[in-house]
């Protein structure tokens, strides 16, 4: 190999490293980056500071140990001003918060104010981050709190899990129904509208998937404590909350009986009635499931000219639902 073939060769060879090095260069931040994390049924989530984990009291993030914590909430849109007054000096002051500091936050999808601060309470001193950050659907409101003496979340750490903030879409249907004291084994068609934690969900099917007041049919189920304790008083008990269903007039009892559902002591209501905002003529079920110590309330409606064909799905998600 000639003298100039030699350095060609060498040449290409560092070429060639120097390229590797460049790639290795621009993809390792992205290699380290790490994914938003959101708390269960959040559409707001960030990075948290490492040492914090998802909290499974409230919707954030904490470390026990060292008493820290990042409280996250998700308001409309509309309540940015409202929010942005709440954290004026003044404001603070009457809450028992010292303001240190404010400036202005920047992100892809929004831009918001950060308040930096301390507050004493239950006789400990704490450091404060109050982070509010209006989108175009809704208001991100997050707080930190961190004892003054604690060294494992200095301010630049706190402040590097805050850039992460990060708003989704949407919420996974799977999240919200883990939320509820009961799954629902078939949803039978029907699309999520909305969650009560711990308490209910609205199912709705309508014309073209897109929820509005104009549905096809609908259906509530929630789980409440109490209820009547002998089957005796069944019947009257759901005459009581059928009455105090909303959104129907003129109502008109078809049916009225006993039926045992999931195994359980139960009673269905059906009857024709009409949509208070629409005036279309609807049927409505009630189904009502007792067991020890409280009940489950199931309520169906769909306009007269589908019921029998609703009817049947409404059935299946009626089946399917089993206490947690």
């Amino acid at each position: 190999m000639t003298s100039g073939s030699k350095l060609n060769s060498v040449r290409a060879v560092l070429a060639a490293a120097l390229a590797c090095l460049v790639l290795c260069l621009v993809l390792a931040p992205a290699a380290q980056a790490a994914d938003p994390i959101f708390p269960i049924a959040s559409r707001v989530g960030l990075v948290p500071p490492a040492g914090m984990v998802v909290s499974k009291g409230f919707v954030g993030f904490e470390d026990v140990a060292k008493d820290s914590a990042i409280l996250i909430a998700a308001q409309p849109a509309a309540a940015y001003p409202e929010i942005e007054k709440s954290l004026a000096t003044d404001a603070l002051k009457k809450n028992g918060i010292t303001v240190d500091g404010r400036e202005e936050m920047k992100f892809d999808f929004g831009k918001g104010t950060l308040v930096v601060g301390k507050q004493t309470a239950d006789k400990t001193r704490y450091r404060k981050w109050l982070l509010n950050v209006q989108t175009n659907d809704l208001t991100a409101l997050v707080n930190v709190q961190v004892p003054e003496q604690e060294t494992a979340y200095p301010d630049a750490a706190i402040r590097a899990a805050l850039a992460t903030l990060a708003v989704r879409a949407t919420i996974p249907d799977a999240e919200k129904l883990s939320l509820l004291p009961f799954t629902l084994g078939d949803l039978a068609g029907f699309h999520i509208e909305n969650v009560l934690p711990g308490r209910a969900v609205m199912l709705i099917d309508t014309p073209d998937g897109v929820p509005t007041n104009n549905f096809d049919a609908r259906m509530f189920v929630a789980a409440f404590d109490g209820g009547p304790t002998e089957k005796d008083d069944h019947g009257q008990f759901a005459r009581m909350t059928f009455g105090q269903i909303v959104g129907i007039k003129d109502v008109q009892i078809t049916m009225s009986e006993p039926l045992r559902i999931g195994g359980q002591s139960g009673f269905q209501t059906t009857a024709q009635a009409k949509d208070m905002k629409t005036g279309d003529d609807i049927m409505v079920a009630q189904w009502l499931r007792f067991g020890t110590g409280g009940f489950m309330q199931m309520i169906g409606m769909a306009k007269a000219g589908v019921w029998t064909t609703a009817l049947t799905r409404l059935r299946a998600v009626r089946d399917g639902i089993q206490p947690r």
